[in-house]
């Protein structure tokens, strides 16, 4: 039985780990042909070998999503090594501990955020878009945050503005090149297990003051938002174009009473 992605070829930023890694095996799983891009090369490395070593065909690019050369060449890798690029995940980004309230966050932070979570996505889709084009379509998945439509329960405003840009330039996107075979989405997890978040975390007020938002009591895990960005990368998804795909346990739909319990 081909898999989900037979015959495609994807390349996954931010894929060395977290969302990323986990996206990058389960699309080789179902059949793509992955470029695994990130900064850390040994981890990118290793992926690789895992997917290789499963039966897949994959190859590292090392990038830096804040620069456009970059990503230039790990598309024309992409084209290069497999022929073709069918799928952009967008996913890269980062989340200092800096990051705090308007009046906190140092402006080399909010800077740097900026580049790599919002330049990258458009550095991403303006080298990817004329590849895609090439292959005469294909799906572009960027990854945004429940907290693009509302408010974080902590200060965090440089990532959450980012964010937001994130969503708004996706839906644009979206409706520039639908007629052209492209479709466009923004990927919208909620707070998701990862070693970054469980340092956020390890403060119990902190903890707390996050917990209560969550309906379903726990963090999202990776692999559960790589399914999501696996529909939104497959022809399963091909009249799902522009849409805020939010994958958040119910954040978004939960209402917080004063007390900070859910009210039921």
């Amino acid at each position: 039985m081909a898999g989900r992605l037979a015959g495609k070829v994807a390349l996954i930023t931010g894929a060395a780990s977290g969302i990323g890694r986990e996206s990058a095996l389960l699309f080789a799983a179902e059949g793509a042909k992955v470029v695994v891009a990130d900064l850390d090369a040994a981890a990118g490395a290793a992926v690789v070998a895992e997917l290789e070593k499963a039966g897949g065909e994959a190859c590292f690019a090392r990038c830096d999503v804040a620069r456009g050369d970059d990503l230039r060449a790990a598309v024309e890798l992409a084209e290069r090594r497999f022929g073709a690029l069918h799928v952009l995940f967008n996913n890269a980004g980062i989340f200092p501990a800096q990051d705090g309230s308007p009046v906190d966050t140092p402006e080399d932070v909010w800077d740097r955020v900026m580049l790599v979570n919002l330049k990258g996505v458009f550095l991403g889709c303006k080298h990817g878009i004329p590849a895609l084009l090439r292959a005469g379509g294909g799906s572009i998945v960027n990854t945004a945050s429940f907290v693009a439509v509302m408010g974080a329960a902590t200060s965090q405003i440089a990532y959450t503005a980012s964010k937001g840009g994130v969503l708004a330039m996706t839906r644009e996107i979206a409706v520039e090149y639908a007629r052209q075979g492209i479709r466009a989405n923004a990927l919208c997890p909620g707070p998701v297990n990862t070693p970054l978040l469980a340092e956020l975390l390890a403060k119990p007020e902190a903890r707390a003051r996050r917990f209560v938002h969550l309906p379903m009591g726990r963090l999202a895990e990776a692999p559960e938002i790589a399914r999501a960005a696996l529909f939104l990368a497959s022809d399963e998804s091909s009249y799902v174009n522009g849409a805020t795909f939010l994958v958040d346990g119910g954040i978004t739909g939960a209402y917080v009473t004063a007390e900070g319990e859910p009210a039921r």
